[in-house]
């Protein structure tokens, strides 16, 4: 059965009508998912939600340059706590970071922070030595030491990166492998284990997933 000419250009018409509308429809586009937050707190007064976010820090990278909350402002990060002479999970743990700041090289939203647990052995210069031992050649992955109580409280109460208990004295000692995902408003996004590859894995597509997020929301501002 032939087709009339009308009817003909209406089937022509209606894909070429669609494509047009979804190009200038798709920043209403939501992410297909997006990341949980670790930290939630309802106020039972206000019914108001707020999120557990980190604490403002004061260290010194490998650079010799001070490090604080402002360093990361506007930033995803990755963040771990580590020491340069580890024998067992620190050298693991820095190879699988290796591959987060590989694939993400170049990325001005995205930065690592590696904490150093032996402050009095780890200076700027050792950890600069580390810093090449990983390829690192820009400020994109930062290397930190400081005061060690600061930095132990960081791991616990700010990053929840270890449950144990402990003041950061001389007798103290974090030894953890876990990893924390950090959103540009300094919440808590996600936990890794950092010698577990697969794990490493699911926290570079969780990077990908919270860029996305903030494109969405950068866009749909952008339209309203």
């Amino acid at each position: 059965m032939k087709l009339k000419g009308s009817y003909y250009w209406l089937l022509l018409l209606i894909p070429a009508a669609f494509t047009t509308w979804y190009f200038l429809n798709r920043h209403e586009e939501k992410p297909l998912r997006t990341l949980a937050y670790f930290g939630k707190k309802r106020s039972f007064k206000t019914g108001d939600t707020t999120y557990h976010t980190v604490k403002p820090f004061l260290f010194v990278d490998q650079y010799n340059e001070t490090v604080t909350e402002e360093t990361v402002k506007g930033k995803i990060y990755v963040t771990d706590f580590f020491f340069t002479t580890c024998q067992s999970i620190c050298p693991v743990m820095s190879s699988q970071l290796e591959r987060v700041y590989q694939k993400f090289h170049g990325n001005k939203e995205v930065m690592i922070l590696s904490h150093t647990v032996e402050p009095e052995e780890d200076s700027v210069h050792v950890l600069m030595d580390y810093a090449r031992l990983h390829n690192v050649d820009n400020k994109q992955w930062l290397f930190l030491t400081g005061d060690k109580k600061h930095l132990y409280e960081m791991a616990r109460k700010s990053y929840l990166l270890n449950s144990d208990e402990g003041n950061g004295d001389a007798d103290d000692f974090i030894h953890t492998q876990n990893f924390a995902l950090v959103d540009k408003e300094r919440r808590l996004r996600g936990f890794y284990d950092g010698t577990d590859s697969l794990d490493v894995s699911r926290l570079i597509t969780d990077i990908e997933v919270l860029l996305e997020e903030y494109r969405y929301q950068e866009k749909k501002a952008a339209n309203d």
